[in-house]
């Protein structure tokens, strides 16, 4: 097995390949949301750009904004699960709608908006499947409060990959987020769906690009960064803690214990 150096839930690929090639984005939030794709008259990127600035932010999020028919579309890849990821995807939503109303217009006016988030990890442990679509619903009544309101996730852990049929496209377009090695890039290219063919190739294309390479490394340097220094600012409170613990009259050991610093460093510190 050939284990892929970039996956397409690298979020970086994933805008980078999706913004490039719209023909393909339309496809799959067509998909994604179950549409036919002559019925999207209006397709919009709002945020197509990738700040250079923003790759070294922590909270930096490459989704892929977009306007489908008037209504305000929000696609993201995730991979890593913090533990909030409801309420991350709550506010995401919130931002989004809240800003849809512009000056002069009314509550009314507000754009119905979803967000759409394909996710690596699994969400829902007491659900077998591998997409769940939320809505603003009486709990007794089940009666629709507004229909502007839309949260679709997508489990990429529970999504079945044997037996793919070409007539499957969304099980074929997750699939390729899916995907781990060059392997199972193959076995999706050899079911000879177009759109597979051509979203592979956009992938192959976008990854030896020097733009890719060059945004890619910023990006990794930024996270190389950003973990030098939460190194450094941990060393530096295990430090203070063991210079109070040691100021309390507690043992080296139990200081070595306390903090994870080596004997050494805590007996240095003795002598200052």
């Amino acid at each position: 097995m050939t284990e892929l150096e970039y996956k397409f839930t690298y979020d970086l690929l994933f805008k980078m390949i999706f913004t490039k090639h719209v023909k393909l984005l339309k496809s799959l939030v067509a998909t994604l949301l179950n549409l036919a794709p002559d019925s999207i008259e209006q397709f919009e990127i709002r945020n197509a750009e990738i700040p250079p600035e923003t790759l070294g932010d922590k909270f930096c999020r490459l989704d892929i904004n977009m306007v489908v028919n008037g209504q305000r579309v929000d696609l993201e890849v995730q991979v890593d699960n913090a533990g909030d990821f409801p309420e991350r995807s709550l506010y995401y939503w919130a931002r989004e709608y809240s800003t849809s109303l512009q000056a002069g217009d009314t509550y009314s006016d507000l754009t119905k908006t979803i967000v759409i988030s394909i996710v690596n990890f699994t969400m829902f442990g007491d659900y077998d499947g591998f997409h769940s679509e939320f809505h603003a619903l009486e709990v007794n009544r089940h009666t629709q409060l507004t229909d502007k309101f839309c949260l679709h996730y997508f489990e990429l852990p529970k999504l079945p990959v044997e037996n793919l049929s070409k007539t499957d496209r969304l099980r074929l377009w997750l699939a390729l987020f899916k995907a781990k090695t060059e392997e199972d890039l193959n076995q999706i290219e050899a079911l000879e769906v177009e759109e597979m063919q051509e979203a592979i190739s956009a992938y192959k294309t976008v990854t030896v690009t020097p733009e890719f390479k060059e945004i890619a490394r910023l990006r990794q340097l930024a996270k190389i960064n950003e973990a030098s220094a939460l190194a450094y600012a941990e060393r530096k409170r295990n430090i203070i803690i063991a210079q109070n613990l040691l100021a309390d009259g507690d043992s080296v050991e139990r200081v070595v214990r306390m903090t994870g610093l080596t004997r050494k460093e805590v007996e240095e510190l003795c002598l200052k």
